[in-house]
């Protein structure tokens, strides 16, 4: 399989995602950034494997203000921030975890249980990012499938590798043509070049660990 394969996001991501996340941010946050928003805007357009370029036009922001917002040189409007969370495909939110009481060093290496950032998506699942950033070269999800939901009727492929083992539930997964039943317990690994699925065709949710490198939040 080529190298040449793009990076690309997940089929759940592709619908996009619900706006009701927004509503959860405080208007007083958005006024008043945390430097580390330049950093976490940088880590997730690296992930969706856009350029500076193609996020300002995207934005219609200038390559020049974006380098500097990434940068913490300057700090991103509440109408840039919007267009830039949009055209990365997360809500505002996503730069807003909640509070912790640890120490600034921590956050780089900790993500506490309540303070997990979340995407709900039109598809029905829910991804909770595990990683407490997306600057390294794995990204590790808690993924729910309400029943019935599915990456898609089409396989996909993409470079990287992903791995990962079912808490609850049971996932139905095909890599090339073949056709997995992962219940609870069971865990896969496997070259993300390979055209994959998955779907969850039960009554009940299924619950995910999911491991994947390079990061495609």
């Amino acid at each position: 399989m080529s190298h040449d394969l793009p990076k690309v996001l997940r089929p759940s991501n592709v619908t996009g995602c619900l706006d009701d996340a927004e509503e959860r941010v405080n208007l007083r946050d958005v006024l008043d950034l945390d430097p580390r928003v330049g950093q976490e805007i940088r880590g997730l357009r690296k992930a969706r494997d856009t350029t500076i370029a193609e996020l300002g036009k995207a934005t219609g922001l200038s390559k020049g203000y974006l380098s500097q917002i990434e940068r913490g040189i300057s700090s991103p409007s509440v109408k840039a921030l919007h267009s830039i969370s949009r055209a990365l495909g997360v809500t505002i939110s996503w730069f807003f975890p909640p509070e912790t009481d640890d120490h600034e060093e921590l956050r780089d290496i900790v993500v506490r249980a309540h303070a997990r950032r979340t995407l709900s998506f039109e598809s029905g699942i829910t991804d909770e990012l595990l990683s407490p950033n997306l600057d390294k070269t794995i990204e590790l999800l808690r993924c729910t499938f309400p029943a019935g939901s599915e990456s898609g009727t089409e396989p996909y492929n993409h470079r990287g590798e992903e791995a990962g083992i079912v808490i609850s539930g049971q996932l139905d997964l095909w890599v090339d043509e073949k056709h997995l039943r992962l219940k609870e317990g069971d865990s896969f690994a496997f070259s993300s070049e390979r055209p994959h699925r998955y779907a969850n065709l039960t009554d009940r949710d299924t619950v995910v660990i999911w491991a994947i490198s390079p990061p495609t939040y």
